[in-house]
């Protein structure tokens, strides 16, 4: 009758029980275990994880497998997006693994803004090699992320086996200096508008939704006619907004270690940031990263390789903040050359 269902012996049942159970045990079975056939396609898993490092919130997404990689972007208050999909090619060869920095992207903004500061989210990167059990990790800062793994480099050196700092600094009264050289270097017409924006005040502008941010119009100006010159060089990015940032921004994190002064020069708590001094603690194997005309002056990076002993200094040709993008094959291949 429909419906019913069949009987079967003890000795049949016990055989379908094994069945299954095998069955259920090789679709669990995680992708990065089975062993691609000889020259055959791979798989590069993608993990998604929340590490609560005492109540604040940290998204992690971990990529492929290997000797793990930790990478942890700029902004502040940025995410790990911008660097995707082009670093996804180093999970060929380790286990990328990307951290929204706290108040980052897909990590919980926090009601405390005081609790945003480069040794907090230093102790964050720690705090996800310890939940992830990843033992000694190779680091990647790019930009402001750079300073990130600065400090954790001089508080946690012995969980690190290699450096990265990629288009970044170690002074921000360094970083104004070259901000100021970019501003200058703007078309004289818009160099004062944008001025006259900065003076007027840059918040409490337009309606209600936009008050807390840029004005749109200052937003192109800085990040447009501003920094694209010094983002980009050998391929421009045809799909850059600079309104992208003046929505996307944790704006409370960003004013709070930026400042609220404008672009182009930084007065949160970023400048406490001064550390050229200290470069001589970092004993770890590092590279060192940079774009020729890149936003973080190359000046800087060169600085941080004579005082960082052992280091390697590489240069991009052609290439602006966004390394990974103008010189894909070559930002791909230093690392990997790098960290063996």
């Amino acid at each position: 009758m429909p419906g019913t269902v069949p009987r079967m012996n003890p000795r049949s049942l016990t055989r379908l029980a094994l069945a299954v159970l095998a069955m259920l045990a090789a679709c669990a079975t995680p992708a990065s275990t089975v062993a691609p056939a000889s020259g055959g396609p791979s798989v590069m898993p993608i993990e998604e994880a929340l590490v609560d490092n005492g109540g604040v919130v940290l998204y992690v997404k971990s990529v492929g497998h290997g000797p793990p990689l930790v990478v942890v972007h700029g902004g502040p208050g940025a995410s790990h997006d911008y660097l995707l999909p082009n670093l996804y090619r180093l999970a060929l060869s380790y286990r990328l693994v990307f951290i929204d920095e706290r108040g980052s992207g897909r990590s919980p903004r926090l009601e405390d803004s005081k609790q945003y500061t480069v040794e907090k989210m230093a102790d964050d990167v720690e705090a996800v090699r310890a939940a992830l059990h990843l033992g000694k990790i190779a680091l990647l800062g790019h930009s402001y992320g750079g300073v990130v793994v600065q400090a954790y480099a001089f508080k946690y050196p012995a969980n690190l086996s290699h450096l990265i700092l990629a288009s970044t600094f170690s002074s921000t009264r360094e970083l104004n200096e070259a901000l100021a050289r970019l501003k200058q270097a703007m078309p004289a017409d818009r160099r004062a508008r944008l001025e006259a924006l900065e003076k007027a005040g840059l918040y409490g502008k337009g309606e209600i939704w936009e008050r807390g941010r840029y004005t749109d119009e200052y937003a192109k100006l800085a990040w447009g006619v501003g920094y694209f010159p010094a983002l980009y060089g050998a391929r421009p990015d045809a799909n850059y907004d600079p309104l992208e940032g003046n929505t996307k921004n944790s704006w409370e994190l960003y004013r709070e270690m930026w400042g609220s002064h404008g672009e182009f020069v930084v007065d949160g708590n970023l400048k406490e940031v001064e550390w050229v001094d200290r470069l001589s603690e970092i004993k770890v194997p590092t590279l060192v990263i940079v774009g020729d005309h890149d936003e973080s002056d190359p000046v800087m990076s060169r600085e941080m390789n004579a005082k960082i002993a052992g280091s390697k200094l590489v240069v991009l040709p052609d290439s602006g903040h966004m390394t990974f993008i103008d010189q894909p094959d070559r930002f791909i291949q230093a690392i990997r050359d790098f960290v063996r």
